[in-house]
């Protein structure tokens, strides 16, 4: 690369990328989606025709995450560049042209999305029922595919059209108060599974068996199991953490939310006594945060971003290990243990040295490892990051029992906004504060009456149709496969922009359906306006 081409790639690529600020900034203090943005500039700087990015955003806030793909998109239709992507997320891969499915070094599936879903018709069902946990059993005995997903359930059925699916859905939660079920369209994810069951490629028997009664379970609990109240944290003369209040109630699902850097893992150190606030107070499992540091952890739970068991211990010697660390009482030491086996899926690999083991199947351990002193309340910061989509739904239903069944109050950070739909309530932080505080279904319900409605464009040039709907003004917009994504506030306004827009360029609009927006739309939409806001002070 000559030093003209060099002056003029590095410009327009740091532009692109969002990086022409902290130009000067060294690379150690940049915050991961950063680093990852400036990973792919120096890939992309002699302006190859084939880019291979290997699971480019594990890791990367929402944001950063959007910013990759457009500028991929970009690219596409700039200079026609090929991505060669890998990636454990389903939702990112529906954004893919083309597609292969890999299972332990066998292709599952191969071609466009919309293909591959075809593979496995059925339709997905989505409901809210109480008493939850006794439905879900219900519903496990006959469907392959049932999670609870925050406050509803969500069941994929096999080969049936959406009337039937949810008649026979009905149909096994007889006498229960079952509210707002409706059919929704299978994701990837839904199918990849499906594929592995089908061609019998995932144990039937694997998947988590819990038991709803154990002898020494603690009482069911009341209350709140975490107070923070105007938490402030400073770093010399940066604030990282700024007034930052917010409850986690007992037998809650907590999901904590925020771009890289935005101060979610040093709440949590606060919050588990590892750093002292230097402001604000808090309460956790009864104690006080900035007194009872000892007391806390002993009646928490903590599983870091990184993993941190032995692995050169087996199974069963990191159990023990941690049992001892704990201090559980030798006579309940060896049914506390079988309870965890079962509970996390392990038995038949407690002899298996942890470090040889999937890296699900690690998490699985972790968590068993973090709950074996039967913790009140139970911190999870980005617990499955670059874990696949077997092991993140068996570690999310591990989750799921440990809050409905267990009552234990979990506080779980993630990147990942398709996890944040499994959490009761959602908190959303930027530079330190907080920006938004519900549930997700508010959080969305929120940005329909701020933004519109959400959009998904069909076209025969969508590069090309994506670029248009940016120039028109349009938020959101988005790039997922062959199909665009743009918030609209009215709709029929919108509609008769759209259709002139792409006629004007001899676009195609093969299809606009209307959509519920995603919880990354939410991400991104807020932090975007904040960011917008805080450019033009």
């Amino acid at each position: 690369v000559t030093s003209d081409q060099l002056v003029e790639r590095k410009c327009r690529l740091l532009t692109m990328t969002r990086l022409e600020k902290s130009r000067d900034r060294a690379m150690k203090h940049l915050s991961g989606g950063m680093k990852q943005k400036l990973g792919l500039v120096c890939t992309l700087i002699h302006e190859p025709k084939l880019v291979i990015l290997d699971e480019p955003t594990t890791g990367v806030d929402p944001v950063s995450r959007r910013d990759f793909w457009a500028i991929l998109a970009e690219l596409l239709r700039e200079s026609g560049i090929t991505a060669l992507v890998s990636t454990a997320y389903m939702d990112e891969a529906a954004r893919f042209h083309n597609l292969s499915l890999l299972y332990e070094g066998r292709v599952l599936a191969a071609g466009e999305p919309n293909d591959i879903l075809k593979q496995v018709p059925g339709s997905t069902i989505e409901l809210s029922v109480e008493p939850q946990i006794e439905a879900l059993q219900r519903l496990k005995k006959q469907f392959a595919q049932v999670e609870a997903v925050g406050s509803h359930l969500r069941v994929f059925v096999e080969g049936l059209p959406p009337d039937n699916a949810v008649s026979k859905v009905s149909g096994q939660l007889s006498e229960m108060a079952v509210k707002n079920i409706r059919a929704t369209e299978p994701e990837l994810e839904d199918a990849f599974i499906a594929l592995l069951r089908q061609r019998k490629l995932v144990d039937q028997e694997a998947d988590n068996k819990f038991l709803t009664k154990q002898n020494n379970k603690p009482p069911a609990r009341d209350g709140l199991a975490i107070e923070a109240n105007g938490l402030t944290r400073d770093f010399g003369k940066f604030r990282a953490v700024d007034q930052v209040s917010f409850q986690v109630k007992q037998g809650e699902i907590f999901g904590l939310l925020g771009a890289n850097g935005a101060g979610k893992t040093t709440v949590i150190k606060m919050l588990t006594g590892i750093l002292l606030p230097t402001g604000g107070k808090g309460q956790v499992a009864g104690a006080d945060m900035r007194r009872a540091g000892q007391a806390i952890k002993e009646r928490i739970g903590y599983m870091s971003q990184a993993f941190s068991l032995y692995q050169d211990l087996t199974v069963m010697e990191n159990l023990r290990l941690y049992a001892c660390i704990y201090g559980v009482a030798r006579r309940i030491l060896n049914e506390r243990i079988d309870y965890l086996i079962k509970m996390a899926g392990l038995r038949g690999i407690t002899s298996r040295l942890t470090g040889s083991l999937p890296m699900g199947i690690r998490q699985r351990l972790a968590i068993s490892c973090a709950m074996v002193h039967q913790p009140r309340v139970l911190f999870l910061d980005e617990p499955t990051s670059g874990v696949d989509p077997i092991g993140r739904r068996s570690f999310w239903e591990i989750l799921v029992h440990l809050a409905r069944v267990e009552q234990v109050a979990i506080l779980v950070t993630t990147h990942y906004m398709s996890e944040a739909e499994y959490c009761d309530h959602l908190t959303l932080m930027y530079a330190g504060r907080i920006i938004a505080d519900a549930t997700p279904k508010k959080m969305k319900q929120t940005l329909q009456q701020e933004a519109g409605q959400l959009l998904e464009i069909t076209t025969d040039r969508p590069l090309i149709a994506m670029k248009l709907m940016e120039l028109a003004g349009f938020d959101g917009v988005a790039l997922f496969g062959k199909r665009i994504h743009l918030l609209a506030r009215d709709t029929e306004k919108a509609e008769k922009q759209i259709h002139s827009s792409l006629s004007r360029q001899n676009i195609r609009l093969v299809s606009m359906t209307s959509r519920v927006p995603t919880l990354e739309d939410v991400f991104v939409y807020r932090i975007m306006a904040l960011e917008k806001r805080e450019q033009t002070r």
